[in-house]
């Protein structure tokens, strides 16, 4: 048959160049952020057994891998501490404590990577008896007097180096709280990368595991974002824009990529998010267990996360897409 067929899409996918020359989305190291984990002690690396090639670093350790991991182009971590149950408390006085391990290793990286843009995580869980993001009286989260704690860690995150600060804790007016605070002591450089639309998830397991830091009861559904909700994103979104956020994160991300699709469509500010610990975790798995090319669903996996709208991308497969792209 003689059909005239004008239009032919596949004309422009012919060849590995012409897919490179009309190729909408791109994926950069320059555009990825690299989590990882922080514990106690000196030799520590240890395997995060629900995360395959991830690690707790203790402070030594981590300066050692920050040298490979810098010299592959990454240009910023988010740095997470596992705390040992006895340096626990329902104040997590020790977030923001003088001689923390943790502070003293925001300023141990800095000093050695100064270049490095160092972000880290303002929340109480990590350092919480109770193990949730905010003060925990009578089995309810107090939301207003977790601020001033939130506040303290804050600055005190500032003070040893931090250049980014992730409020992930979810409290309403957590953002405009650490603003004021960190204005107040001089910090006006440093920026804020608020969780703003971050949701009840299940894809977090194996970051708890990383830190021990499940909650000890009940859930976060009093704070934590419904995932069956999207205009409540551009609620919380549009309070963070307004406190003084100067990026906003949707965590996770393959779940959500309709809100992140949406906070990018509502906003100038740069939509960053979360490739979270399950999301990970799936796919090392199934890569494995030989059901799926590992290298190809972790570069597809990054693509539509871009492709949906964010331009920063905080996800555990960081140095992997750098030494393939090496």
């Amino acid at each position: 048959m003689n059909y005239p067929i004008i239009r032919r899409p596949r004309r422009n996918r012919q060849s590995e160049a012409i897919r490179a020359l009309v190729q909408e989305t791109t994926v950069s190291v320059n555009d990825l952020i690299y989590p990882m984990f922080l514990m106690d002690g000196q030799g520590i690396k240890s395997e995060v057994k629900s995360m395959p090639g991830i690690y707790r670093y203790s402070i030594d350790t981590l300066l050692e891998e920050l040298k490979e991991v810098t010299d592959l182009g990454i240009k910023c971590i988010d740095l997470f501490p596992n705390y040992s149950e006895d340096k626990k408390d329902r104040f997590a006085t020790e977030s923001h404590r003088e001689g923390t391990f943790y502070l003293d290793a925001l300023k141990a990286v800095k000093d050695k990577f100064p270049e490095l843009a160092l972000m880290t995580d303002v929340a109480m869980d990590p350092y919480s008896s109770d193990g949730h993001d905010g003060l925990v009286e009578n089995g309810k989260i107090l939301n207003d007097e977790t601020l001033e704690i939130l506040g303290k860690m804050a600055v005190a995150q500032a003070r040893a180096g931090a250049d980014i600060l992730g409020p992930s804790d979810m409290m309403d007016g957590r953002v405009g709280y650490i603003r004021q605070a960190l204005d107040a002591e001089g910090f006006t450089n440093v920026s804020i990368m608020s969780y703003s639309a971050k949701f009840a998830s299940a894809f977090y397991g194996p970051f708890r595991d990383a830190l021990d830091s499940a909650p000890r009861f009940g859930d976060k559904k009093t704070y934590q974002m419904n995932p069956a909700n999207v205009r409540e994103a551009l609620i919380e979104a549009a309070l963070d824009y307004e406190e003084g956020a100067d990026f906003l994160m949707v965590k996770p991300a393959l779940a959500y990529l309709d809100v992140i699709k949406t906070l990018n469509q509502n906003f100038d500010l740069p939509i960053a998010a979360y490739n979270v610990s399950g999301e990970y975790a799936m796919i090392k798995a199934a890569a494995q267990n030989g059901w799926l090319d590992g290298d190809r669903a972790m570069l597809e996996t990054l693509l539509s996360i871009r492709r949906a709208g964010a331009k920063i991308i905080l996800t555990y497969f960081a140095k992997e897409f750098a030494l393939l792209r090496a």
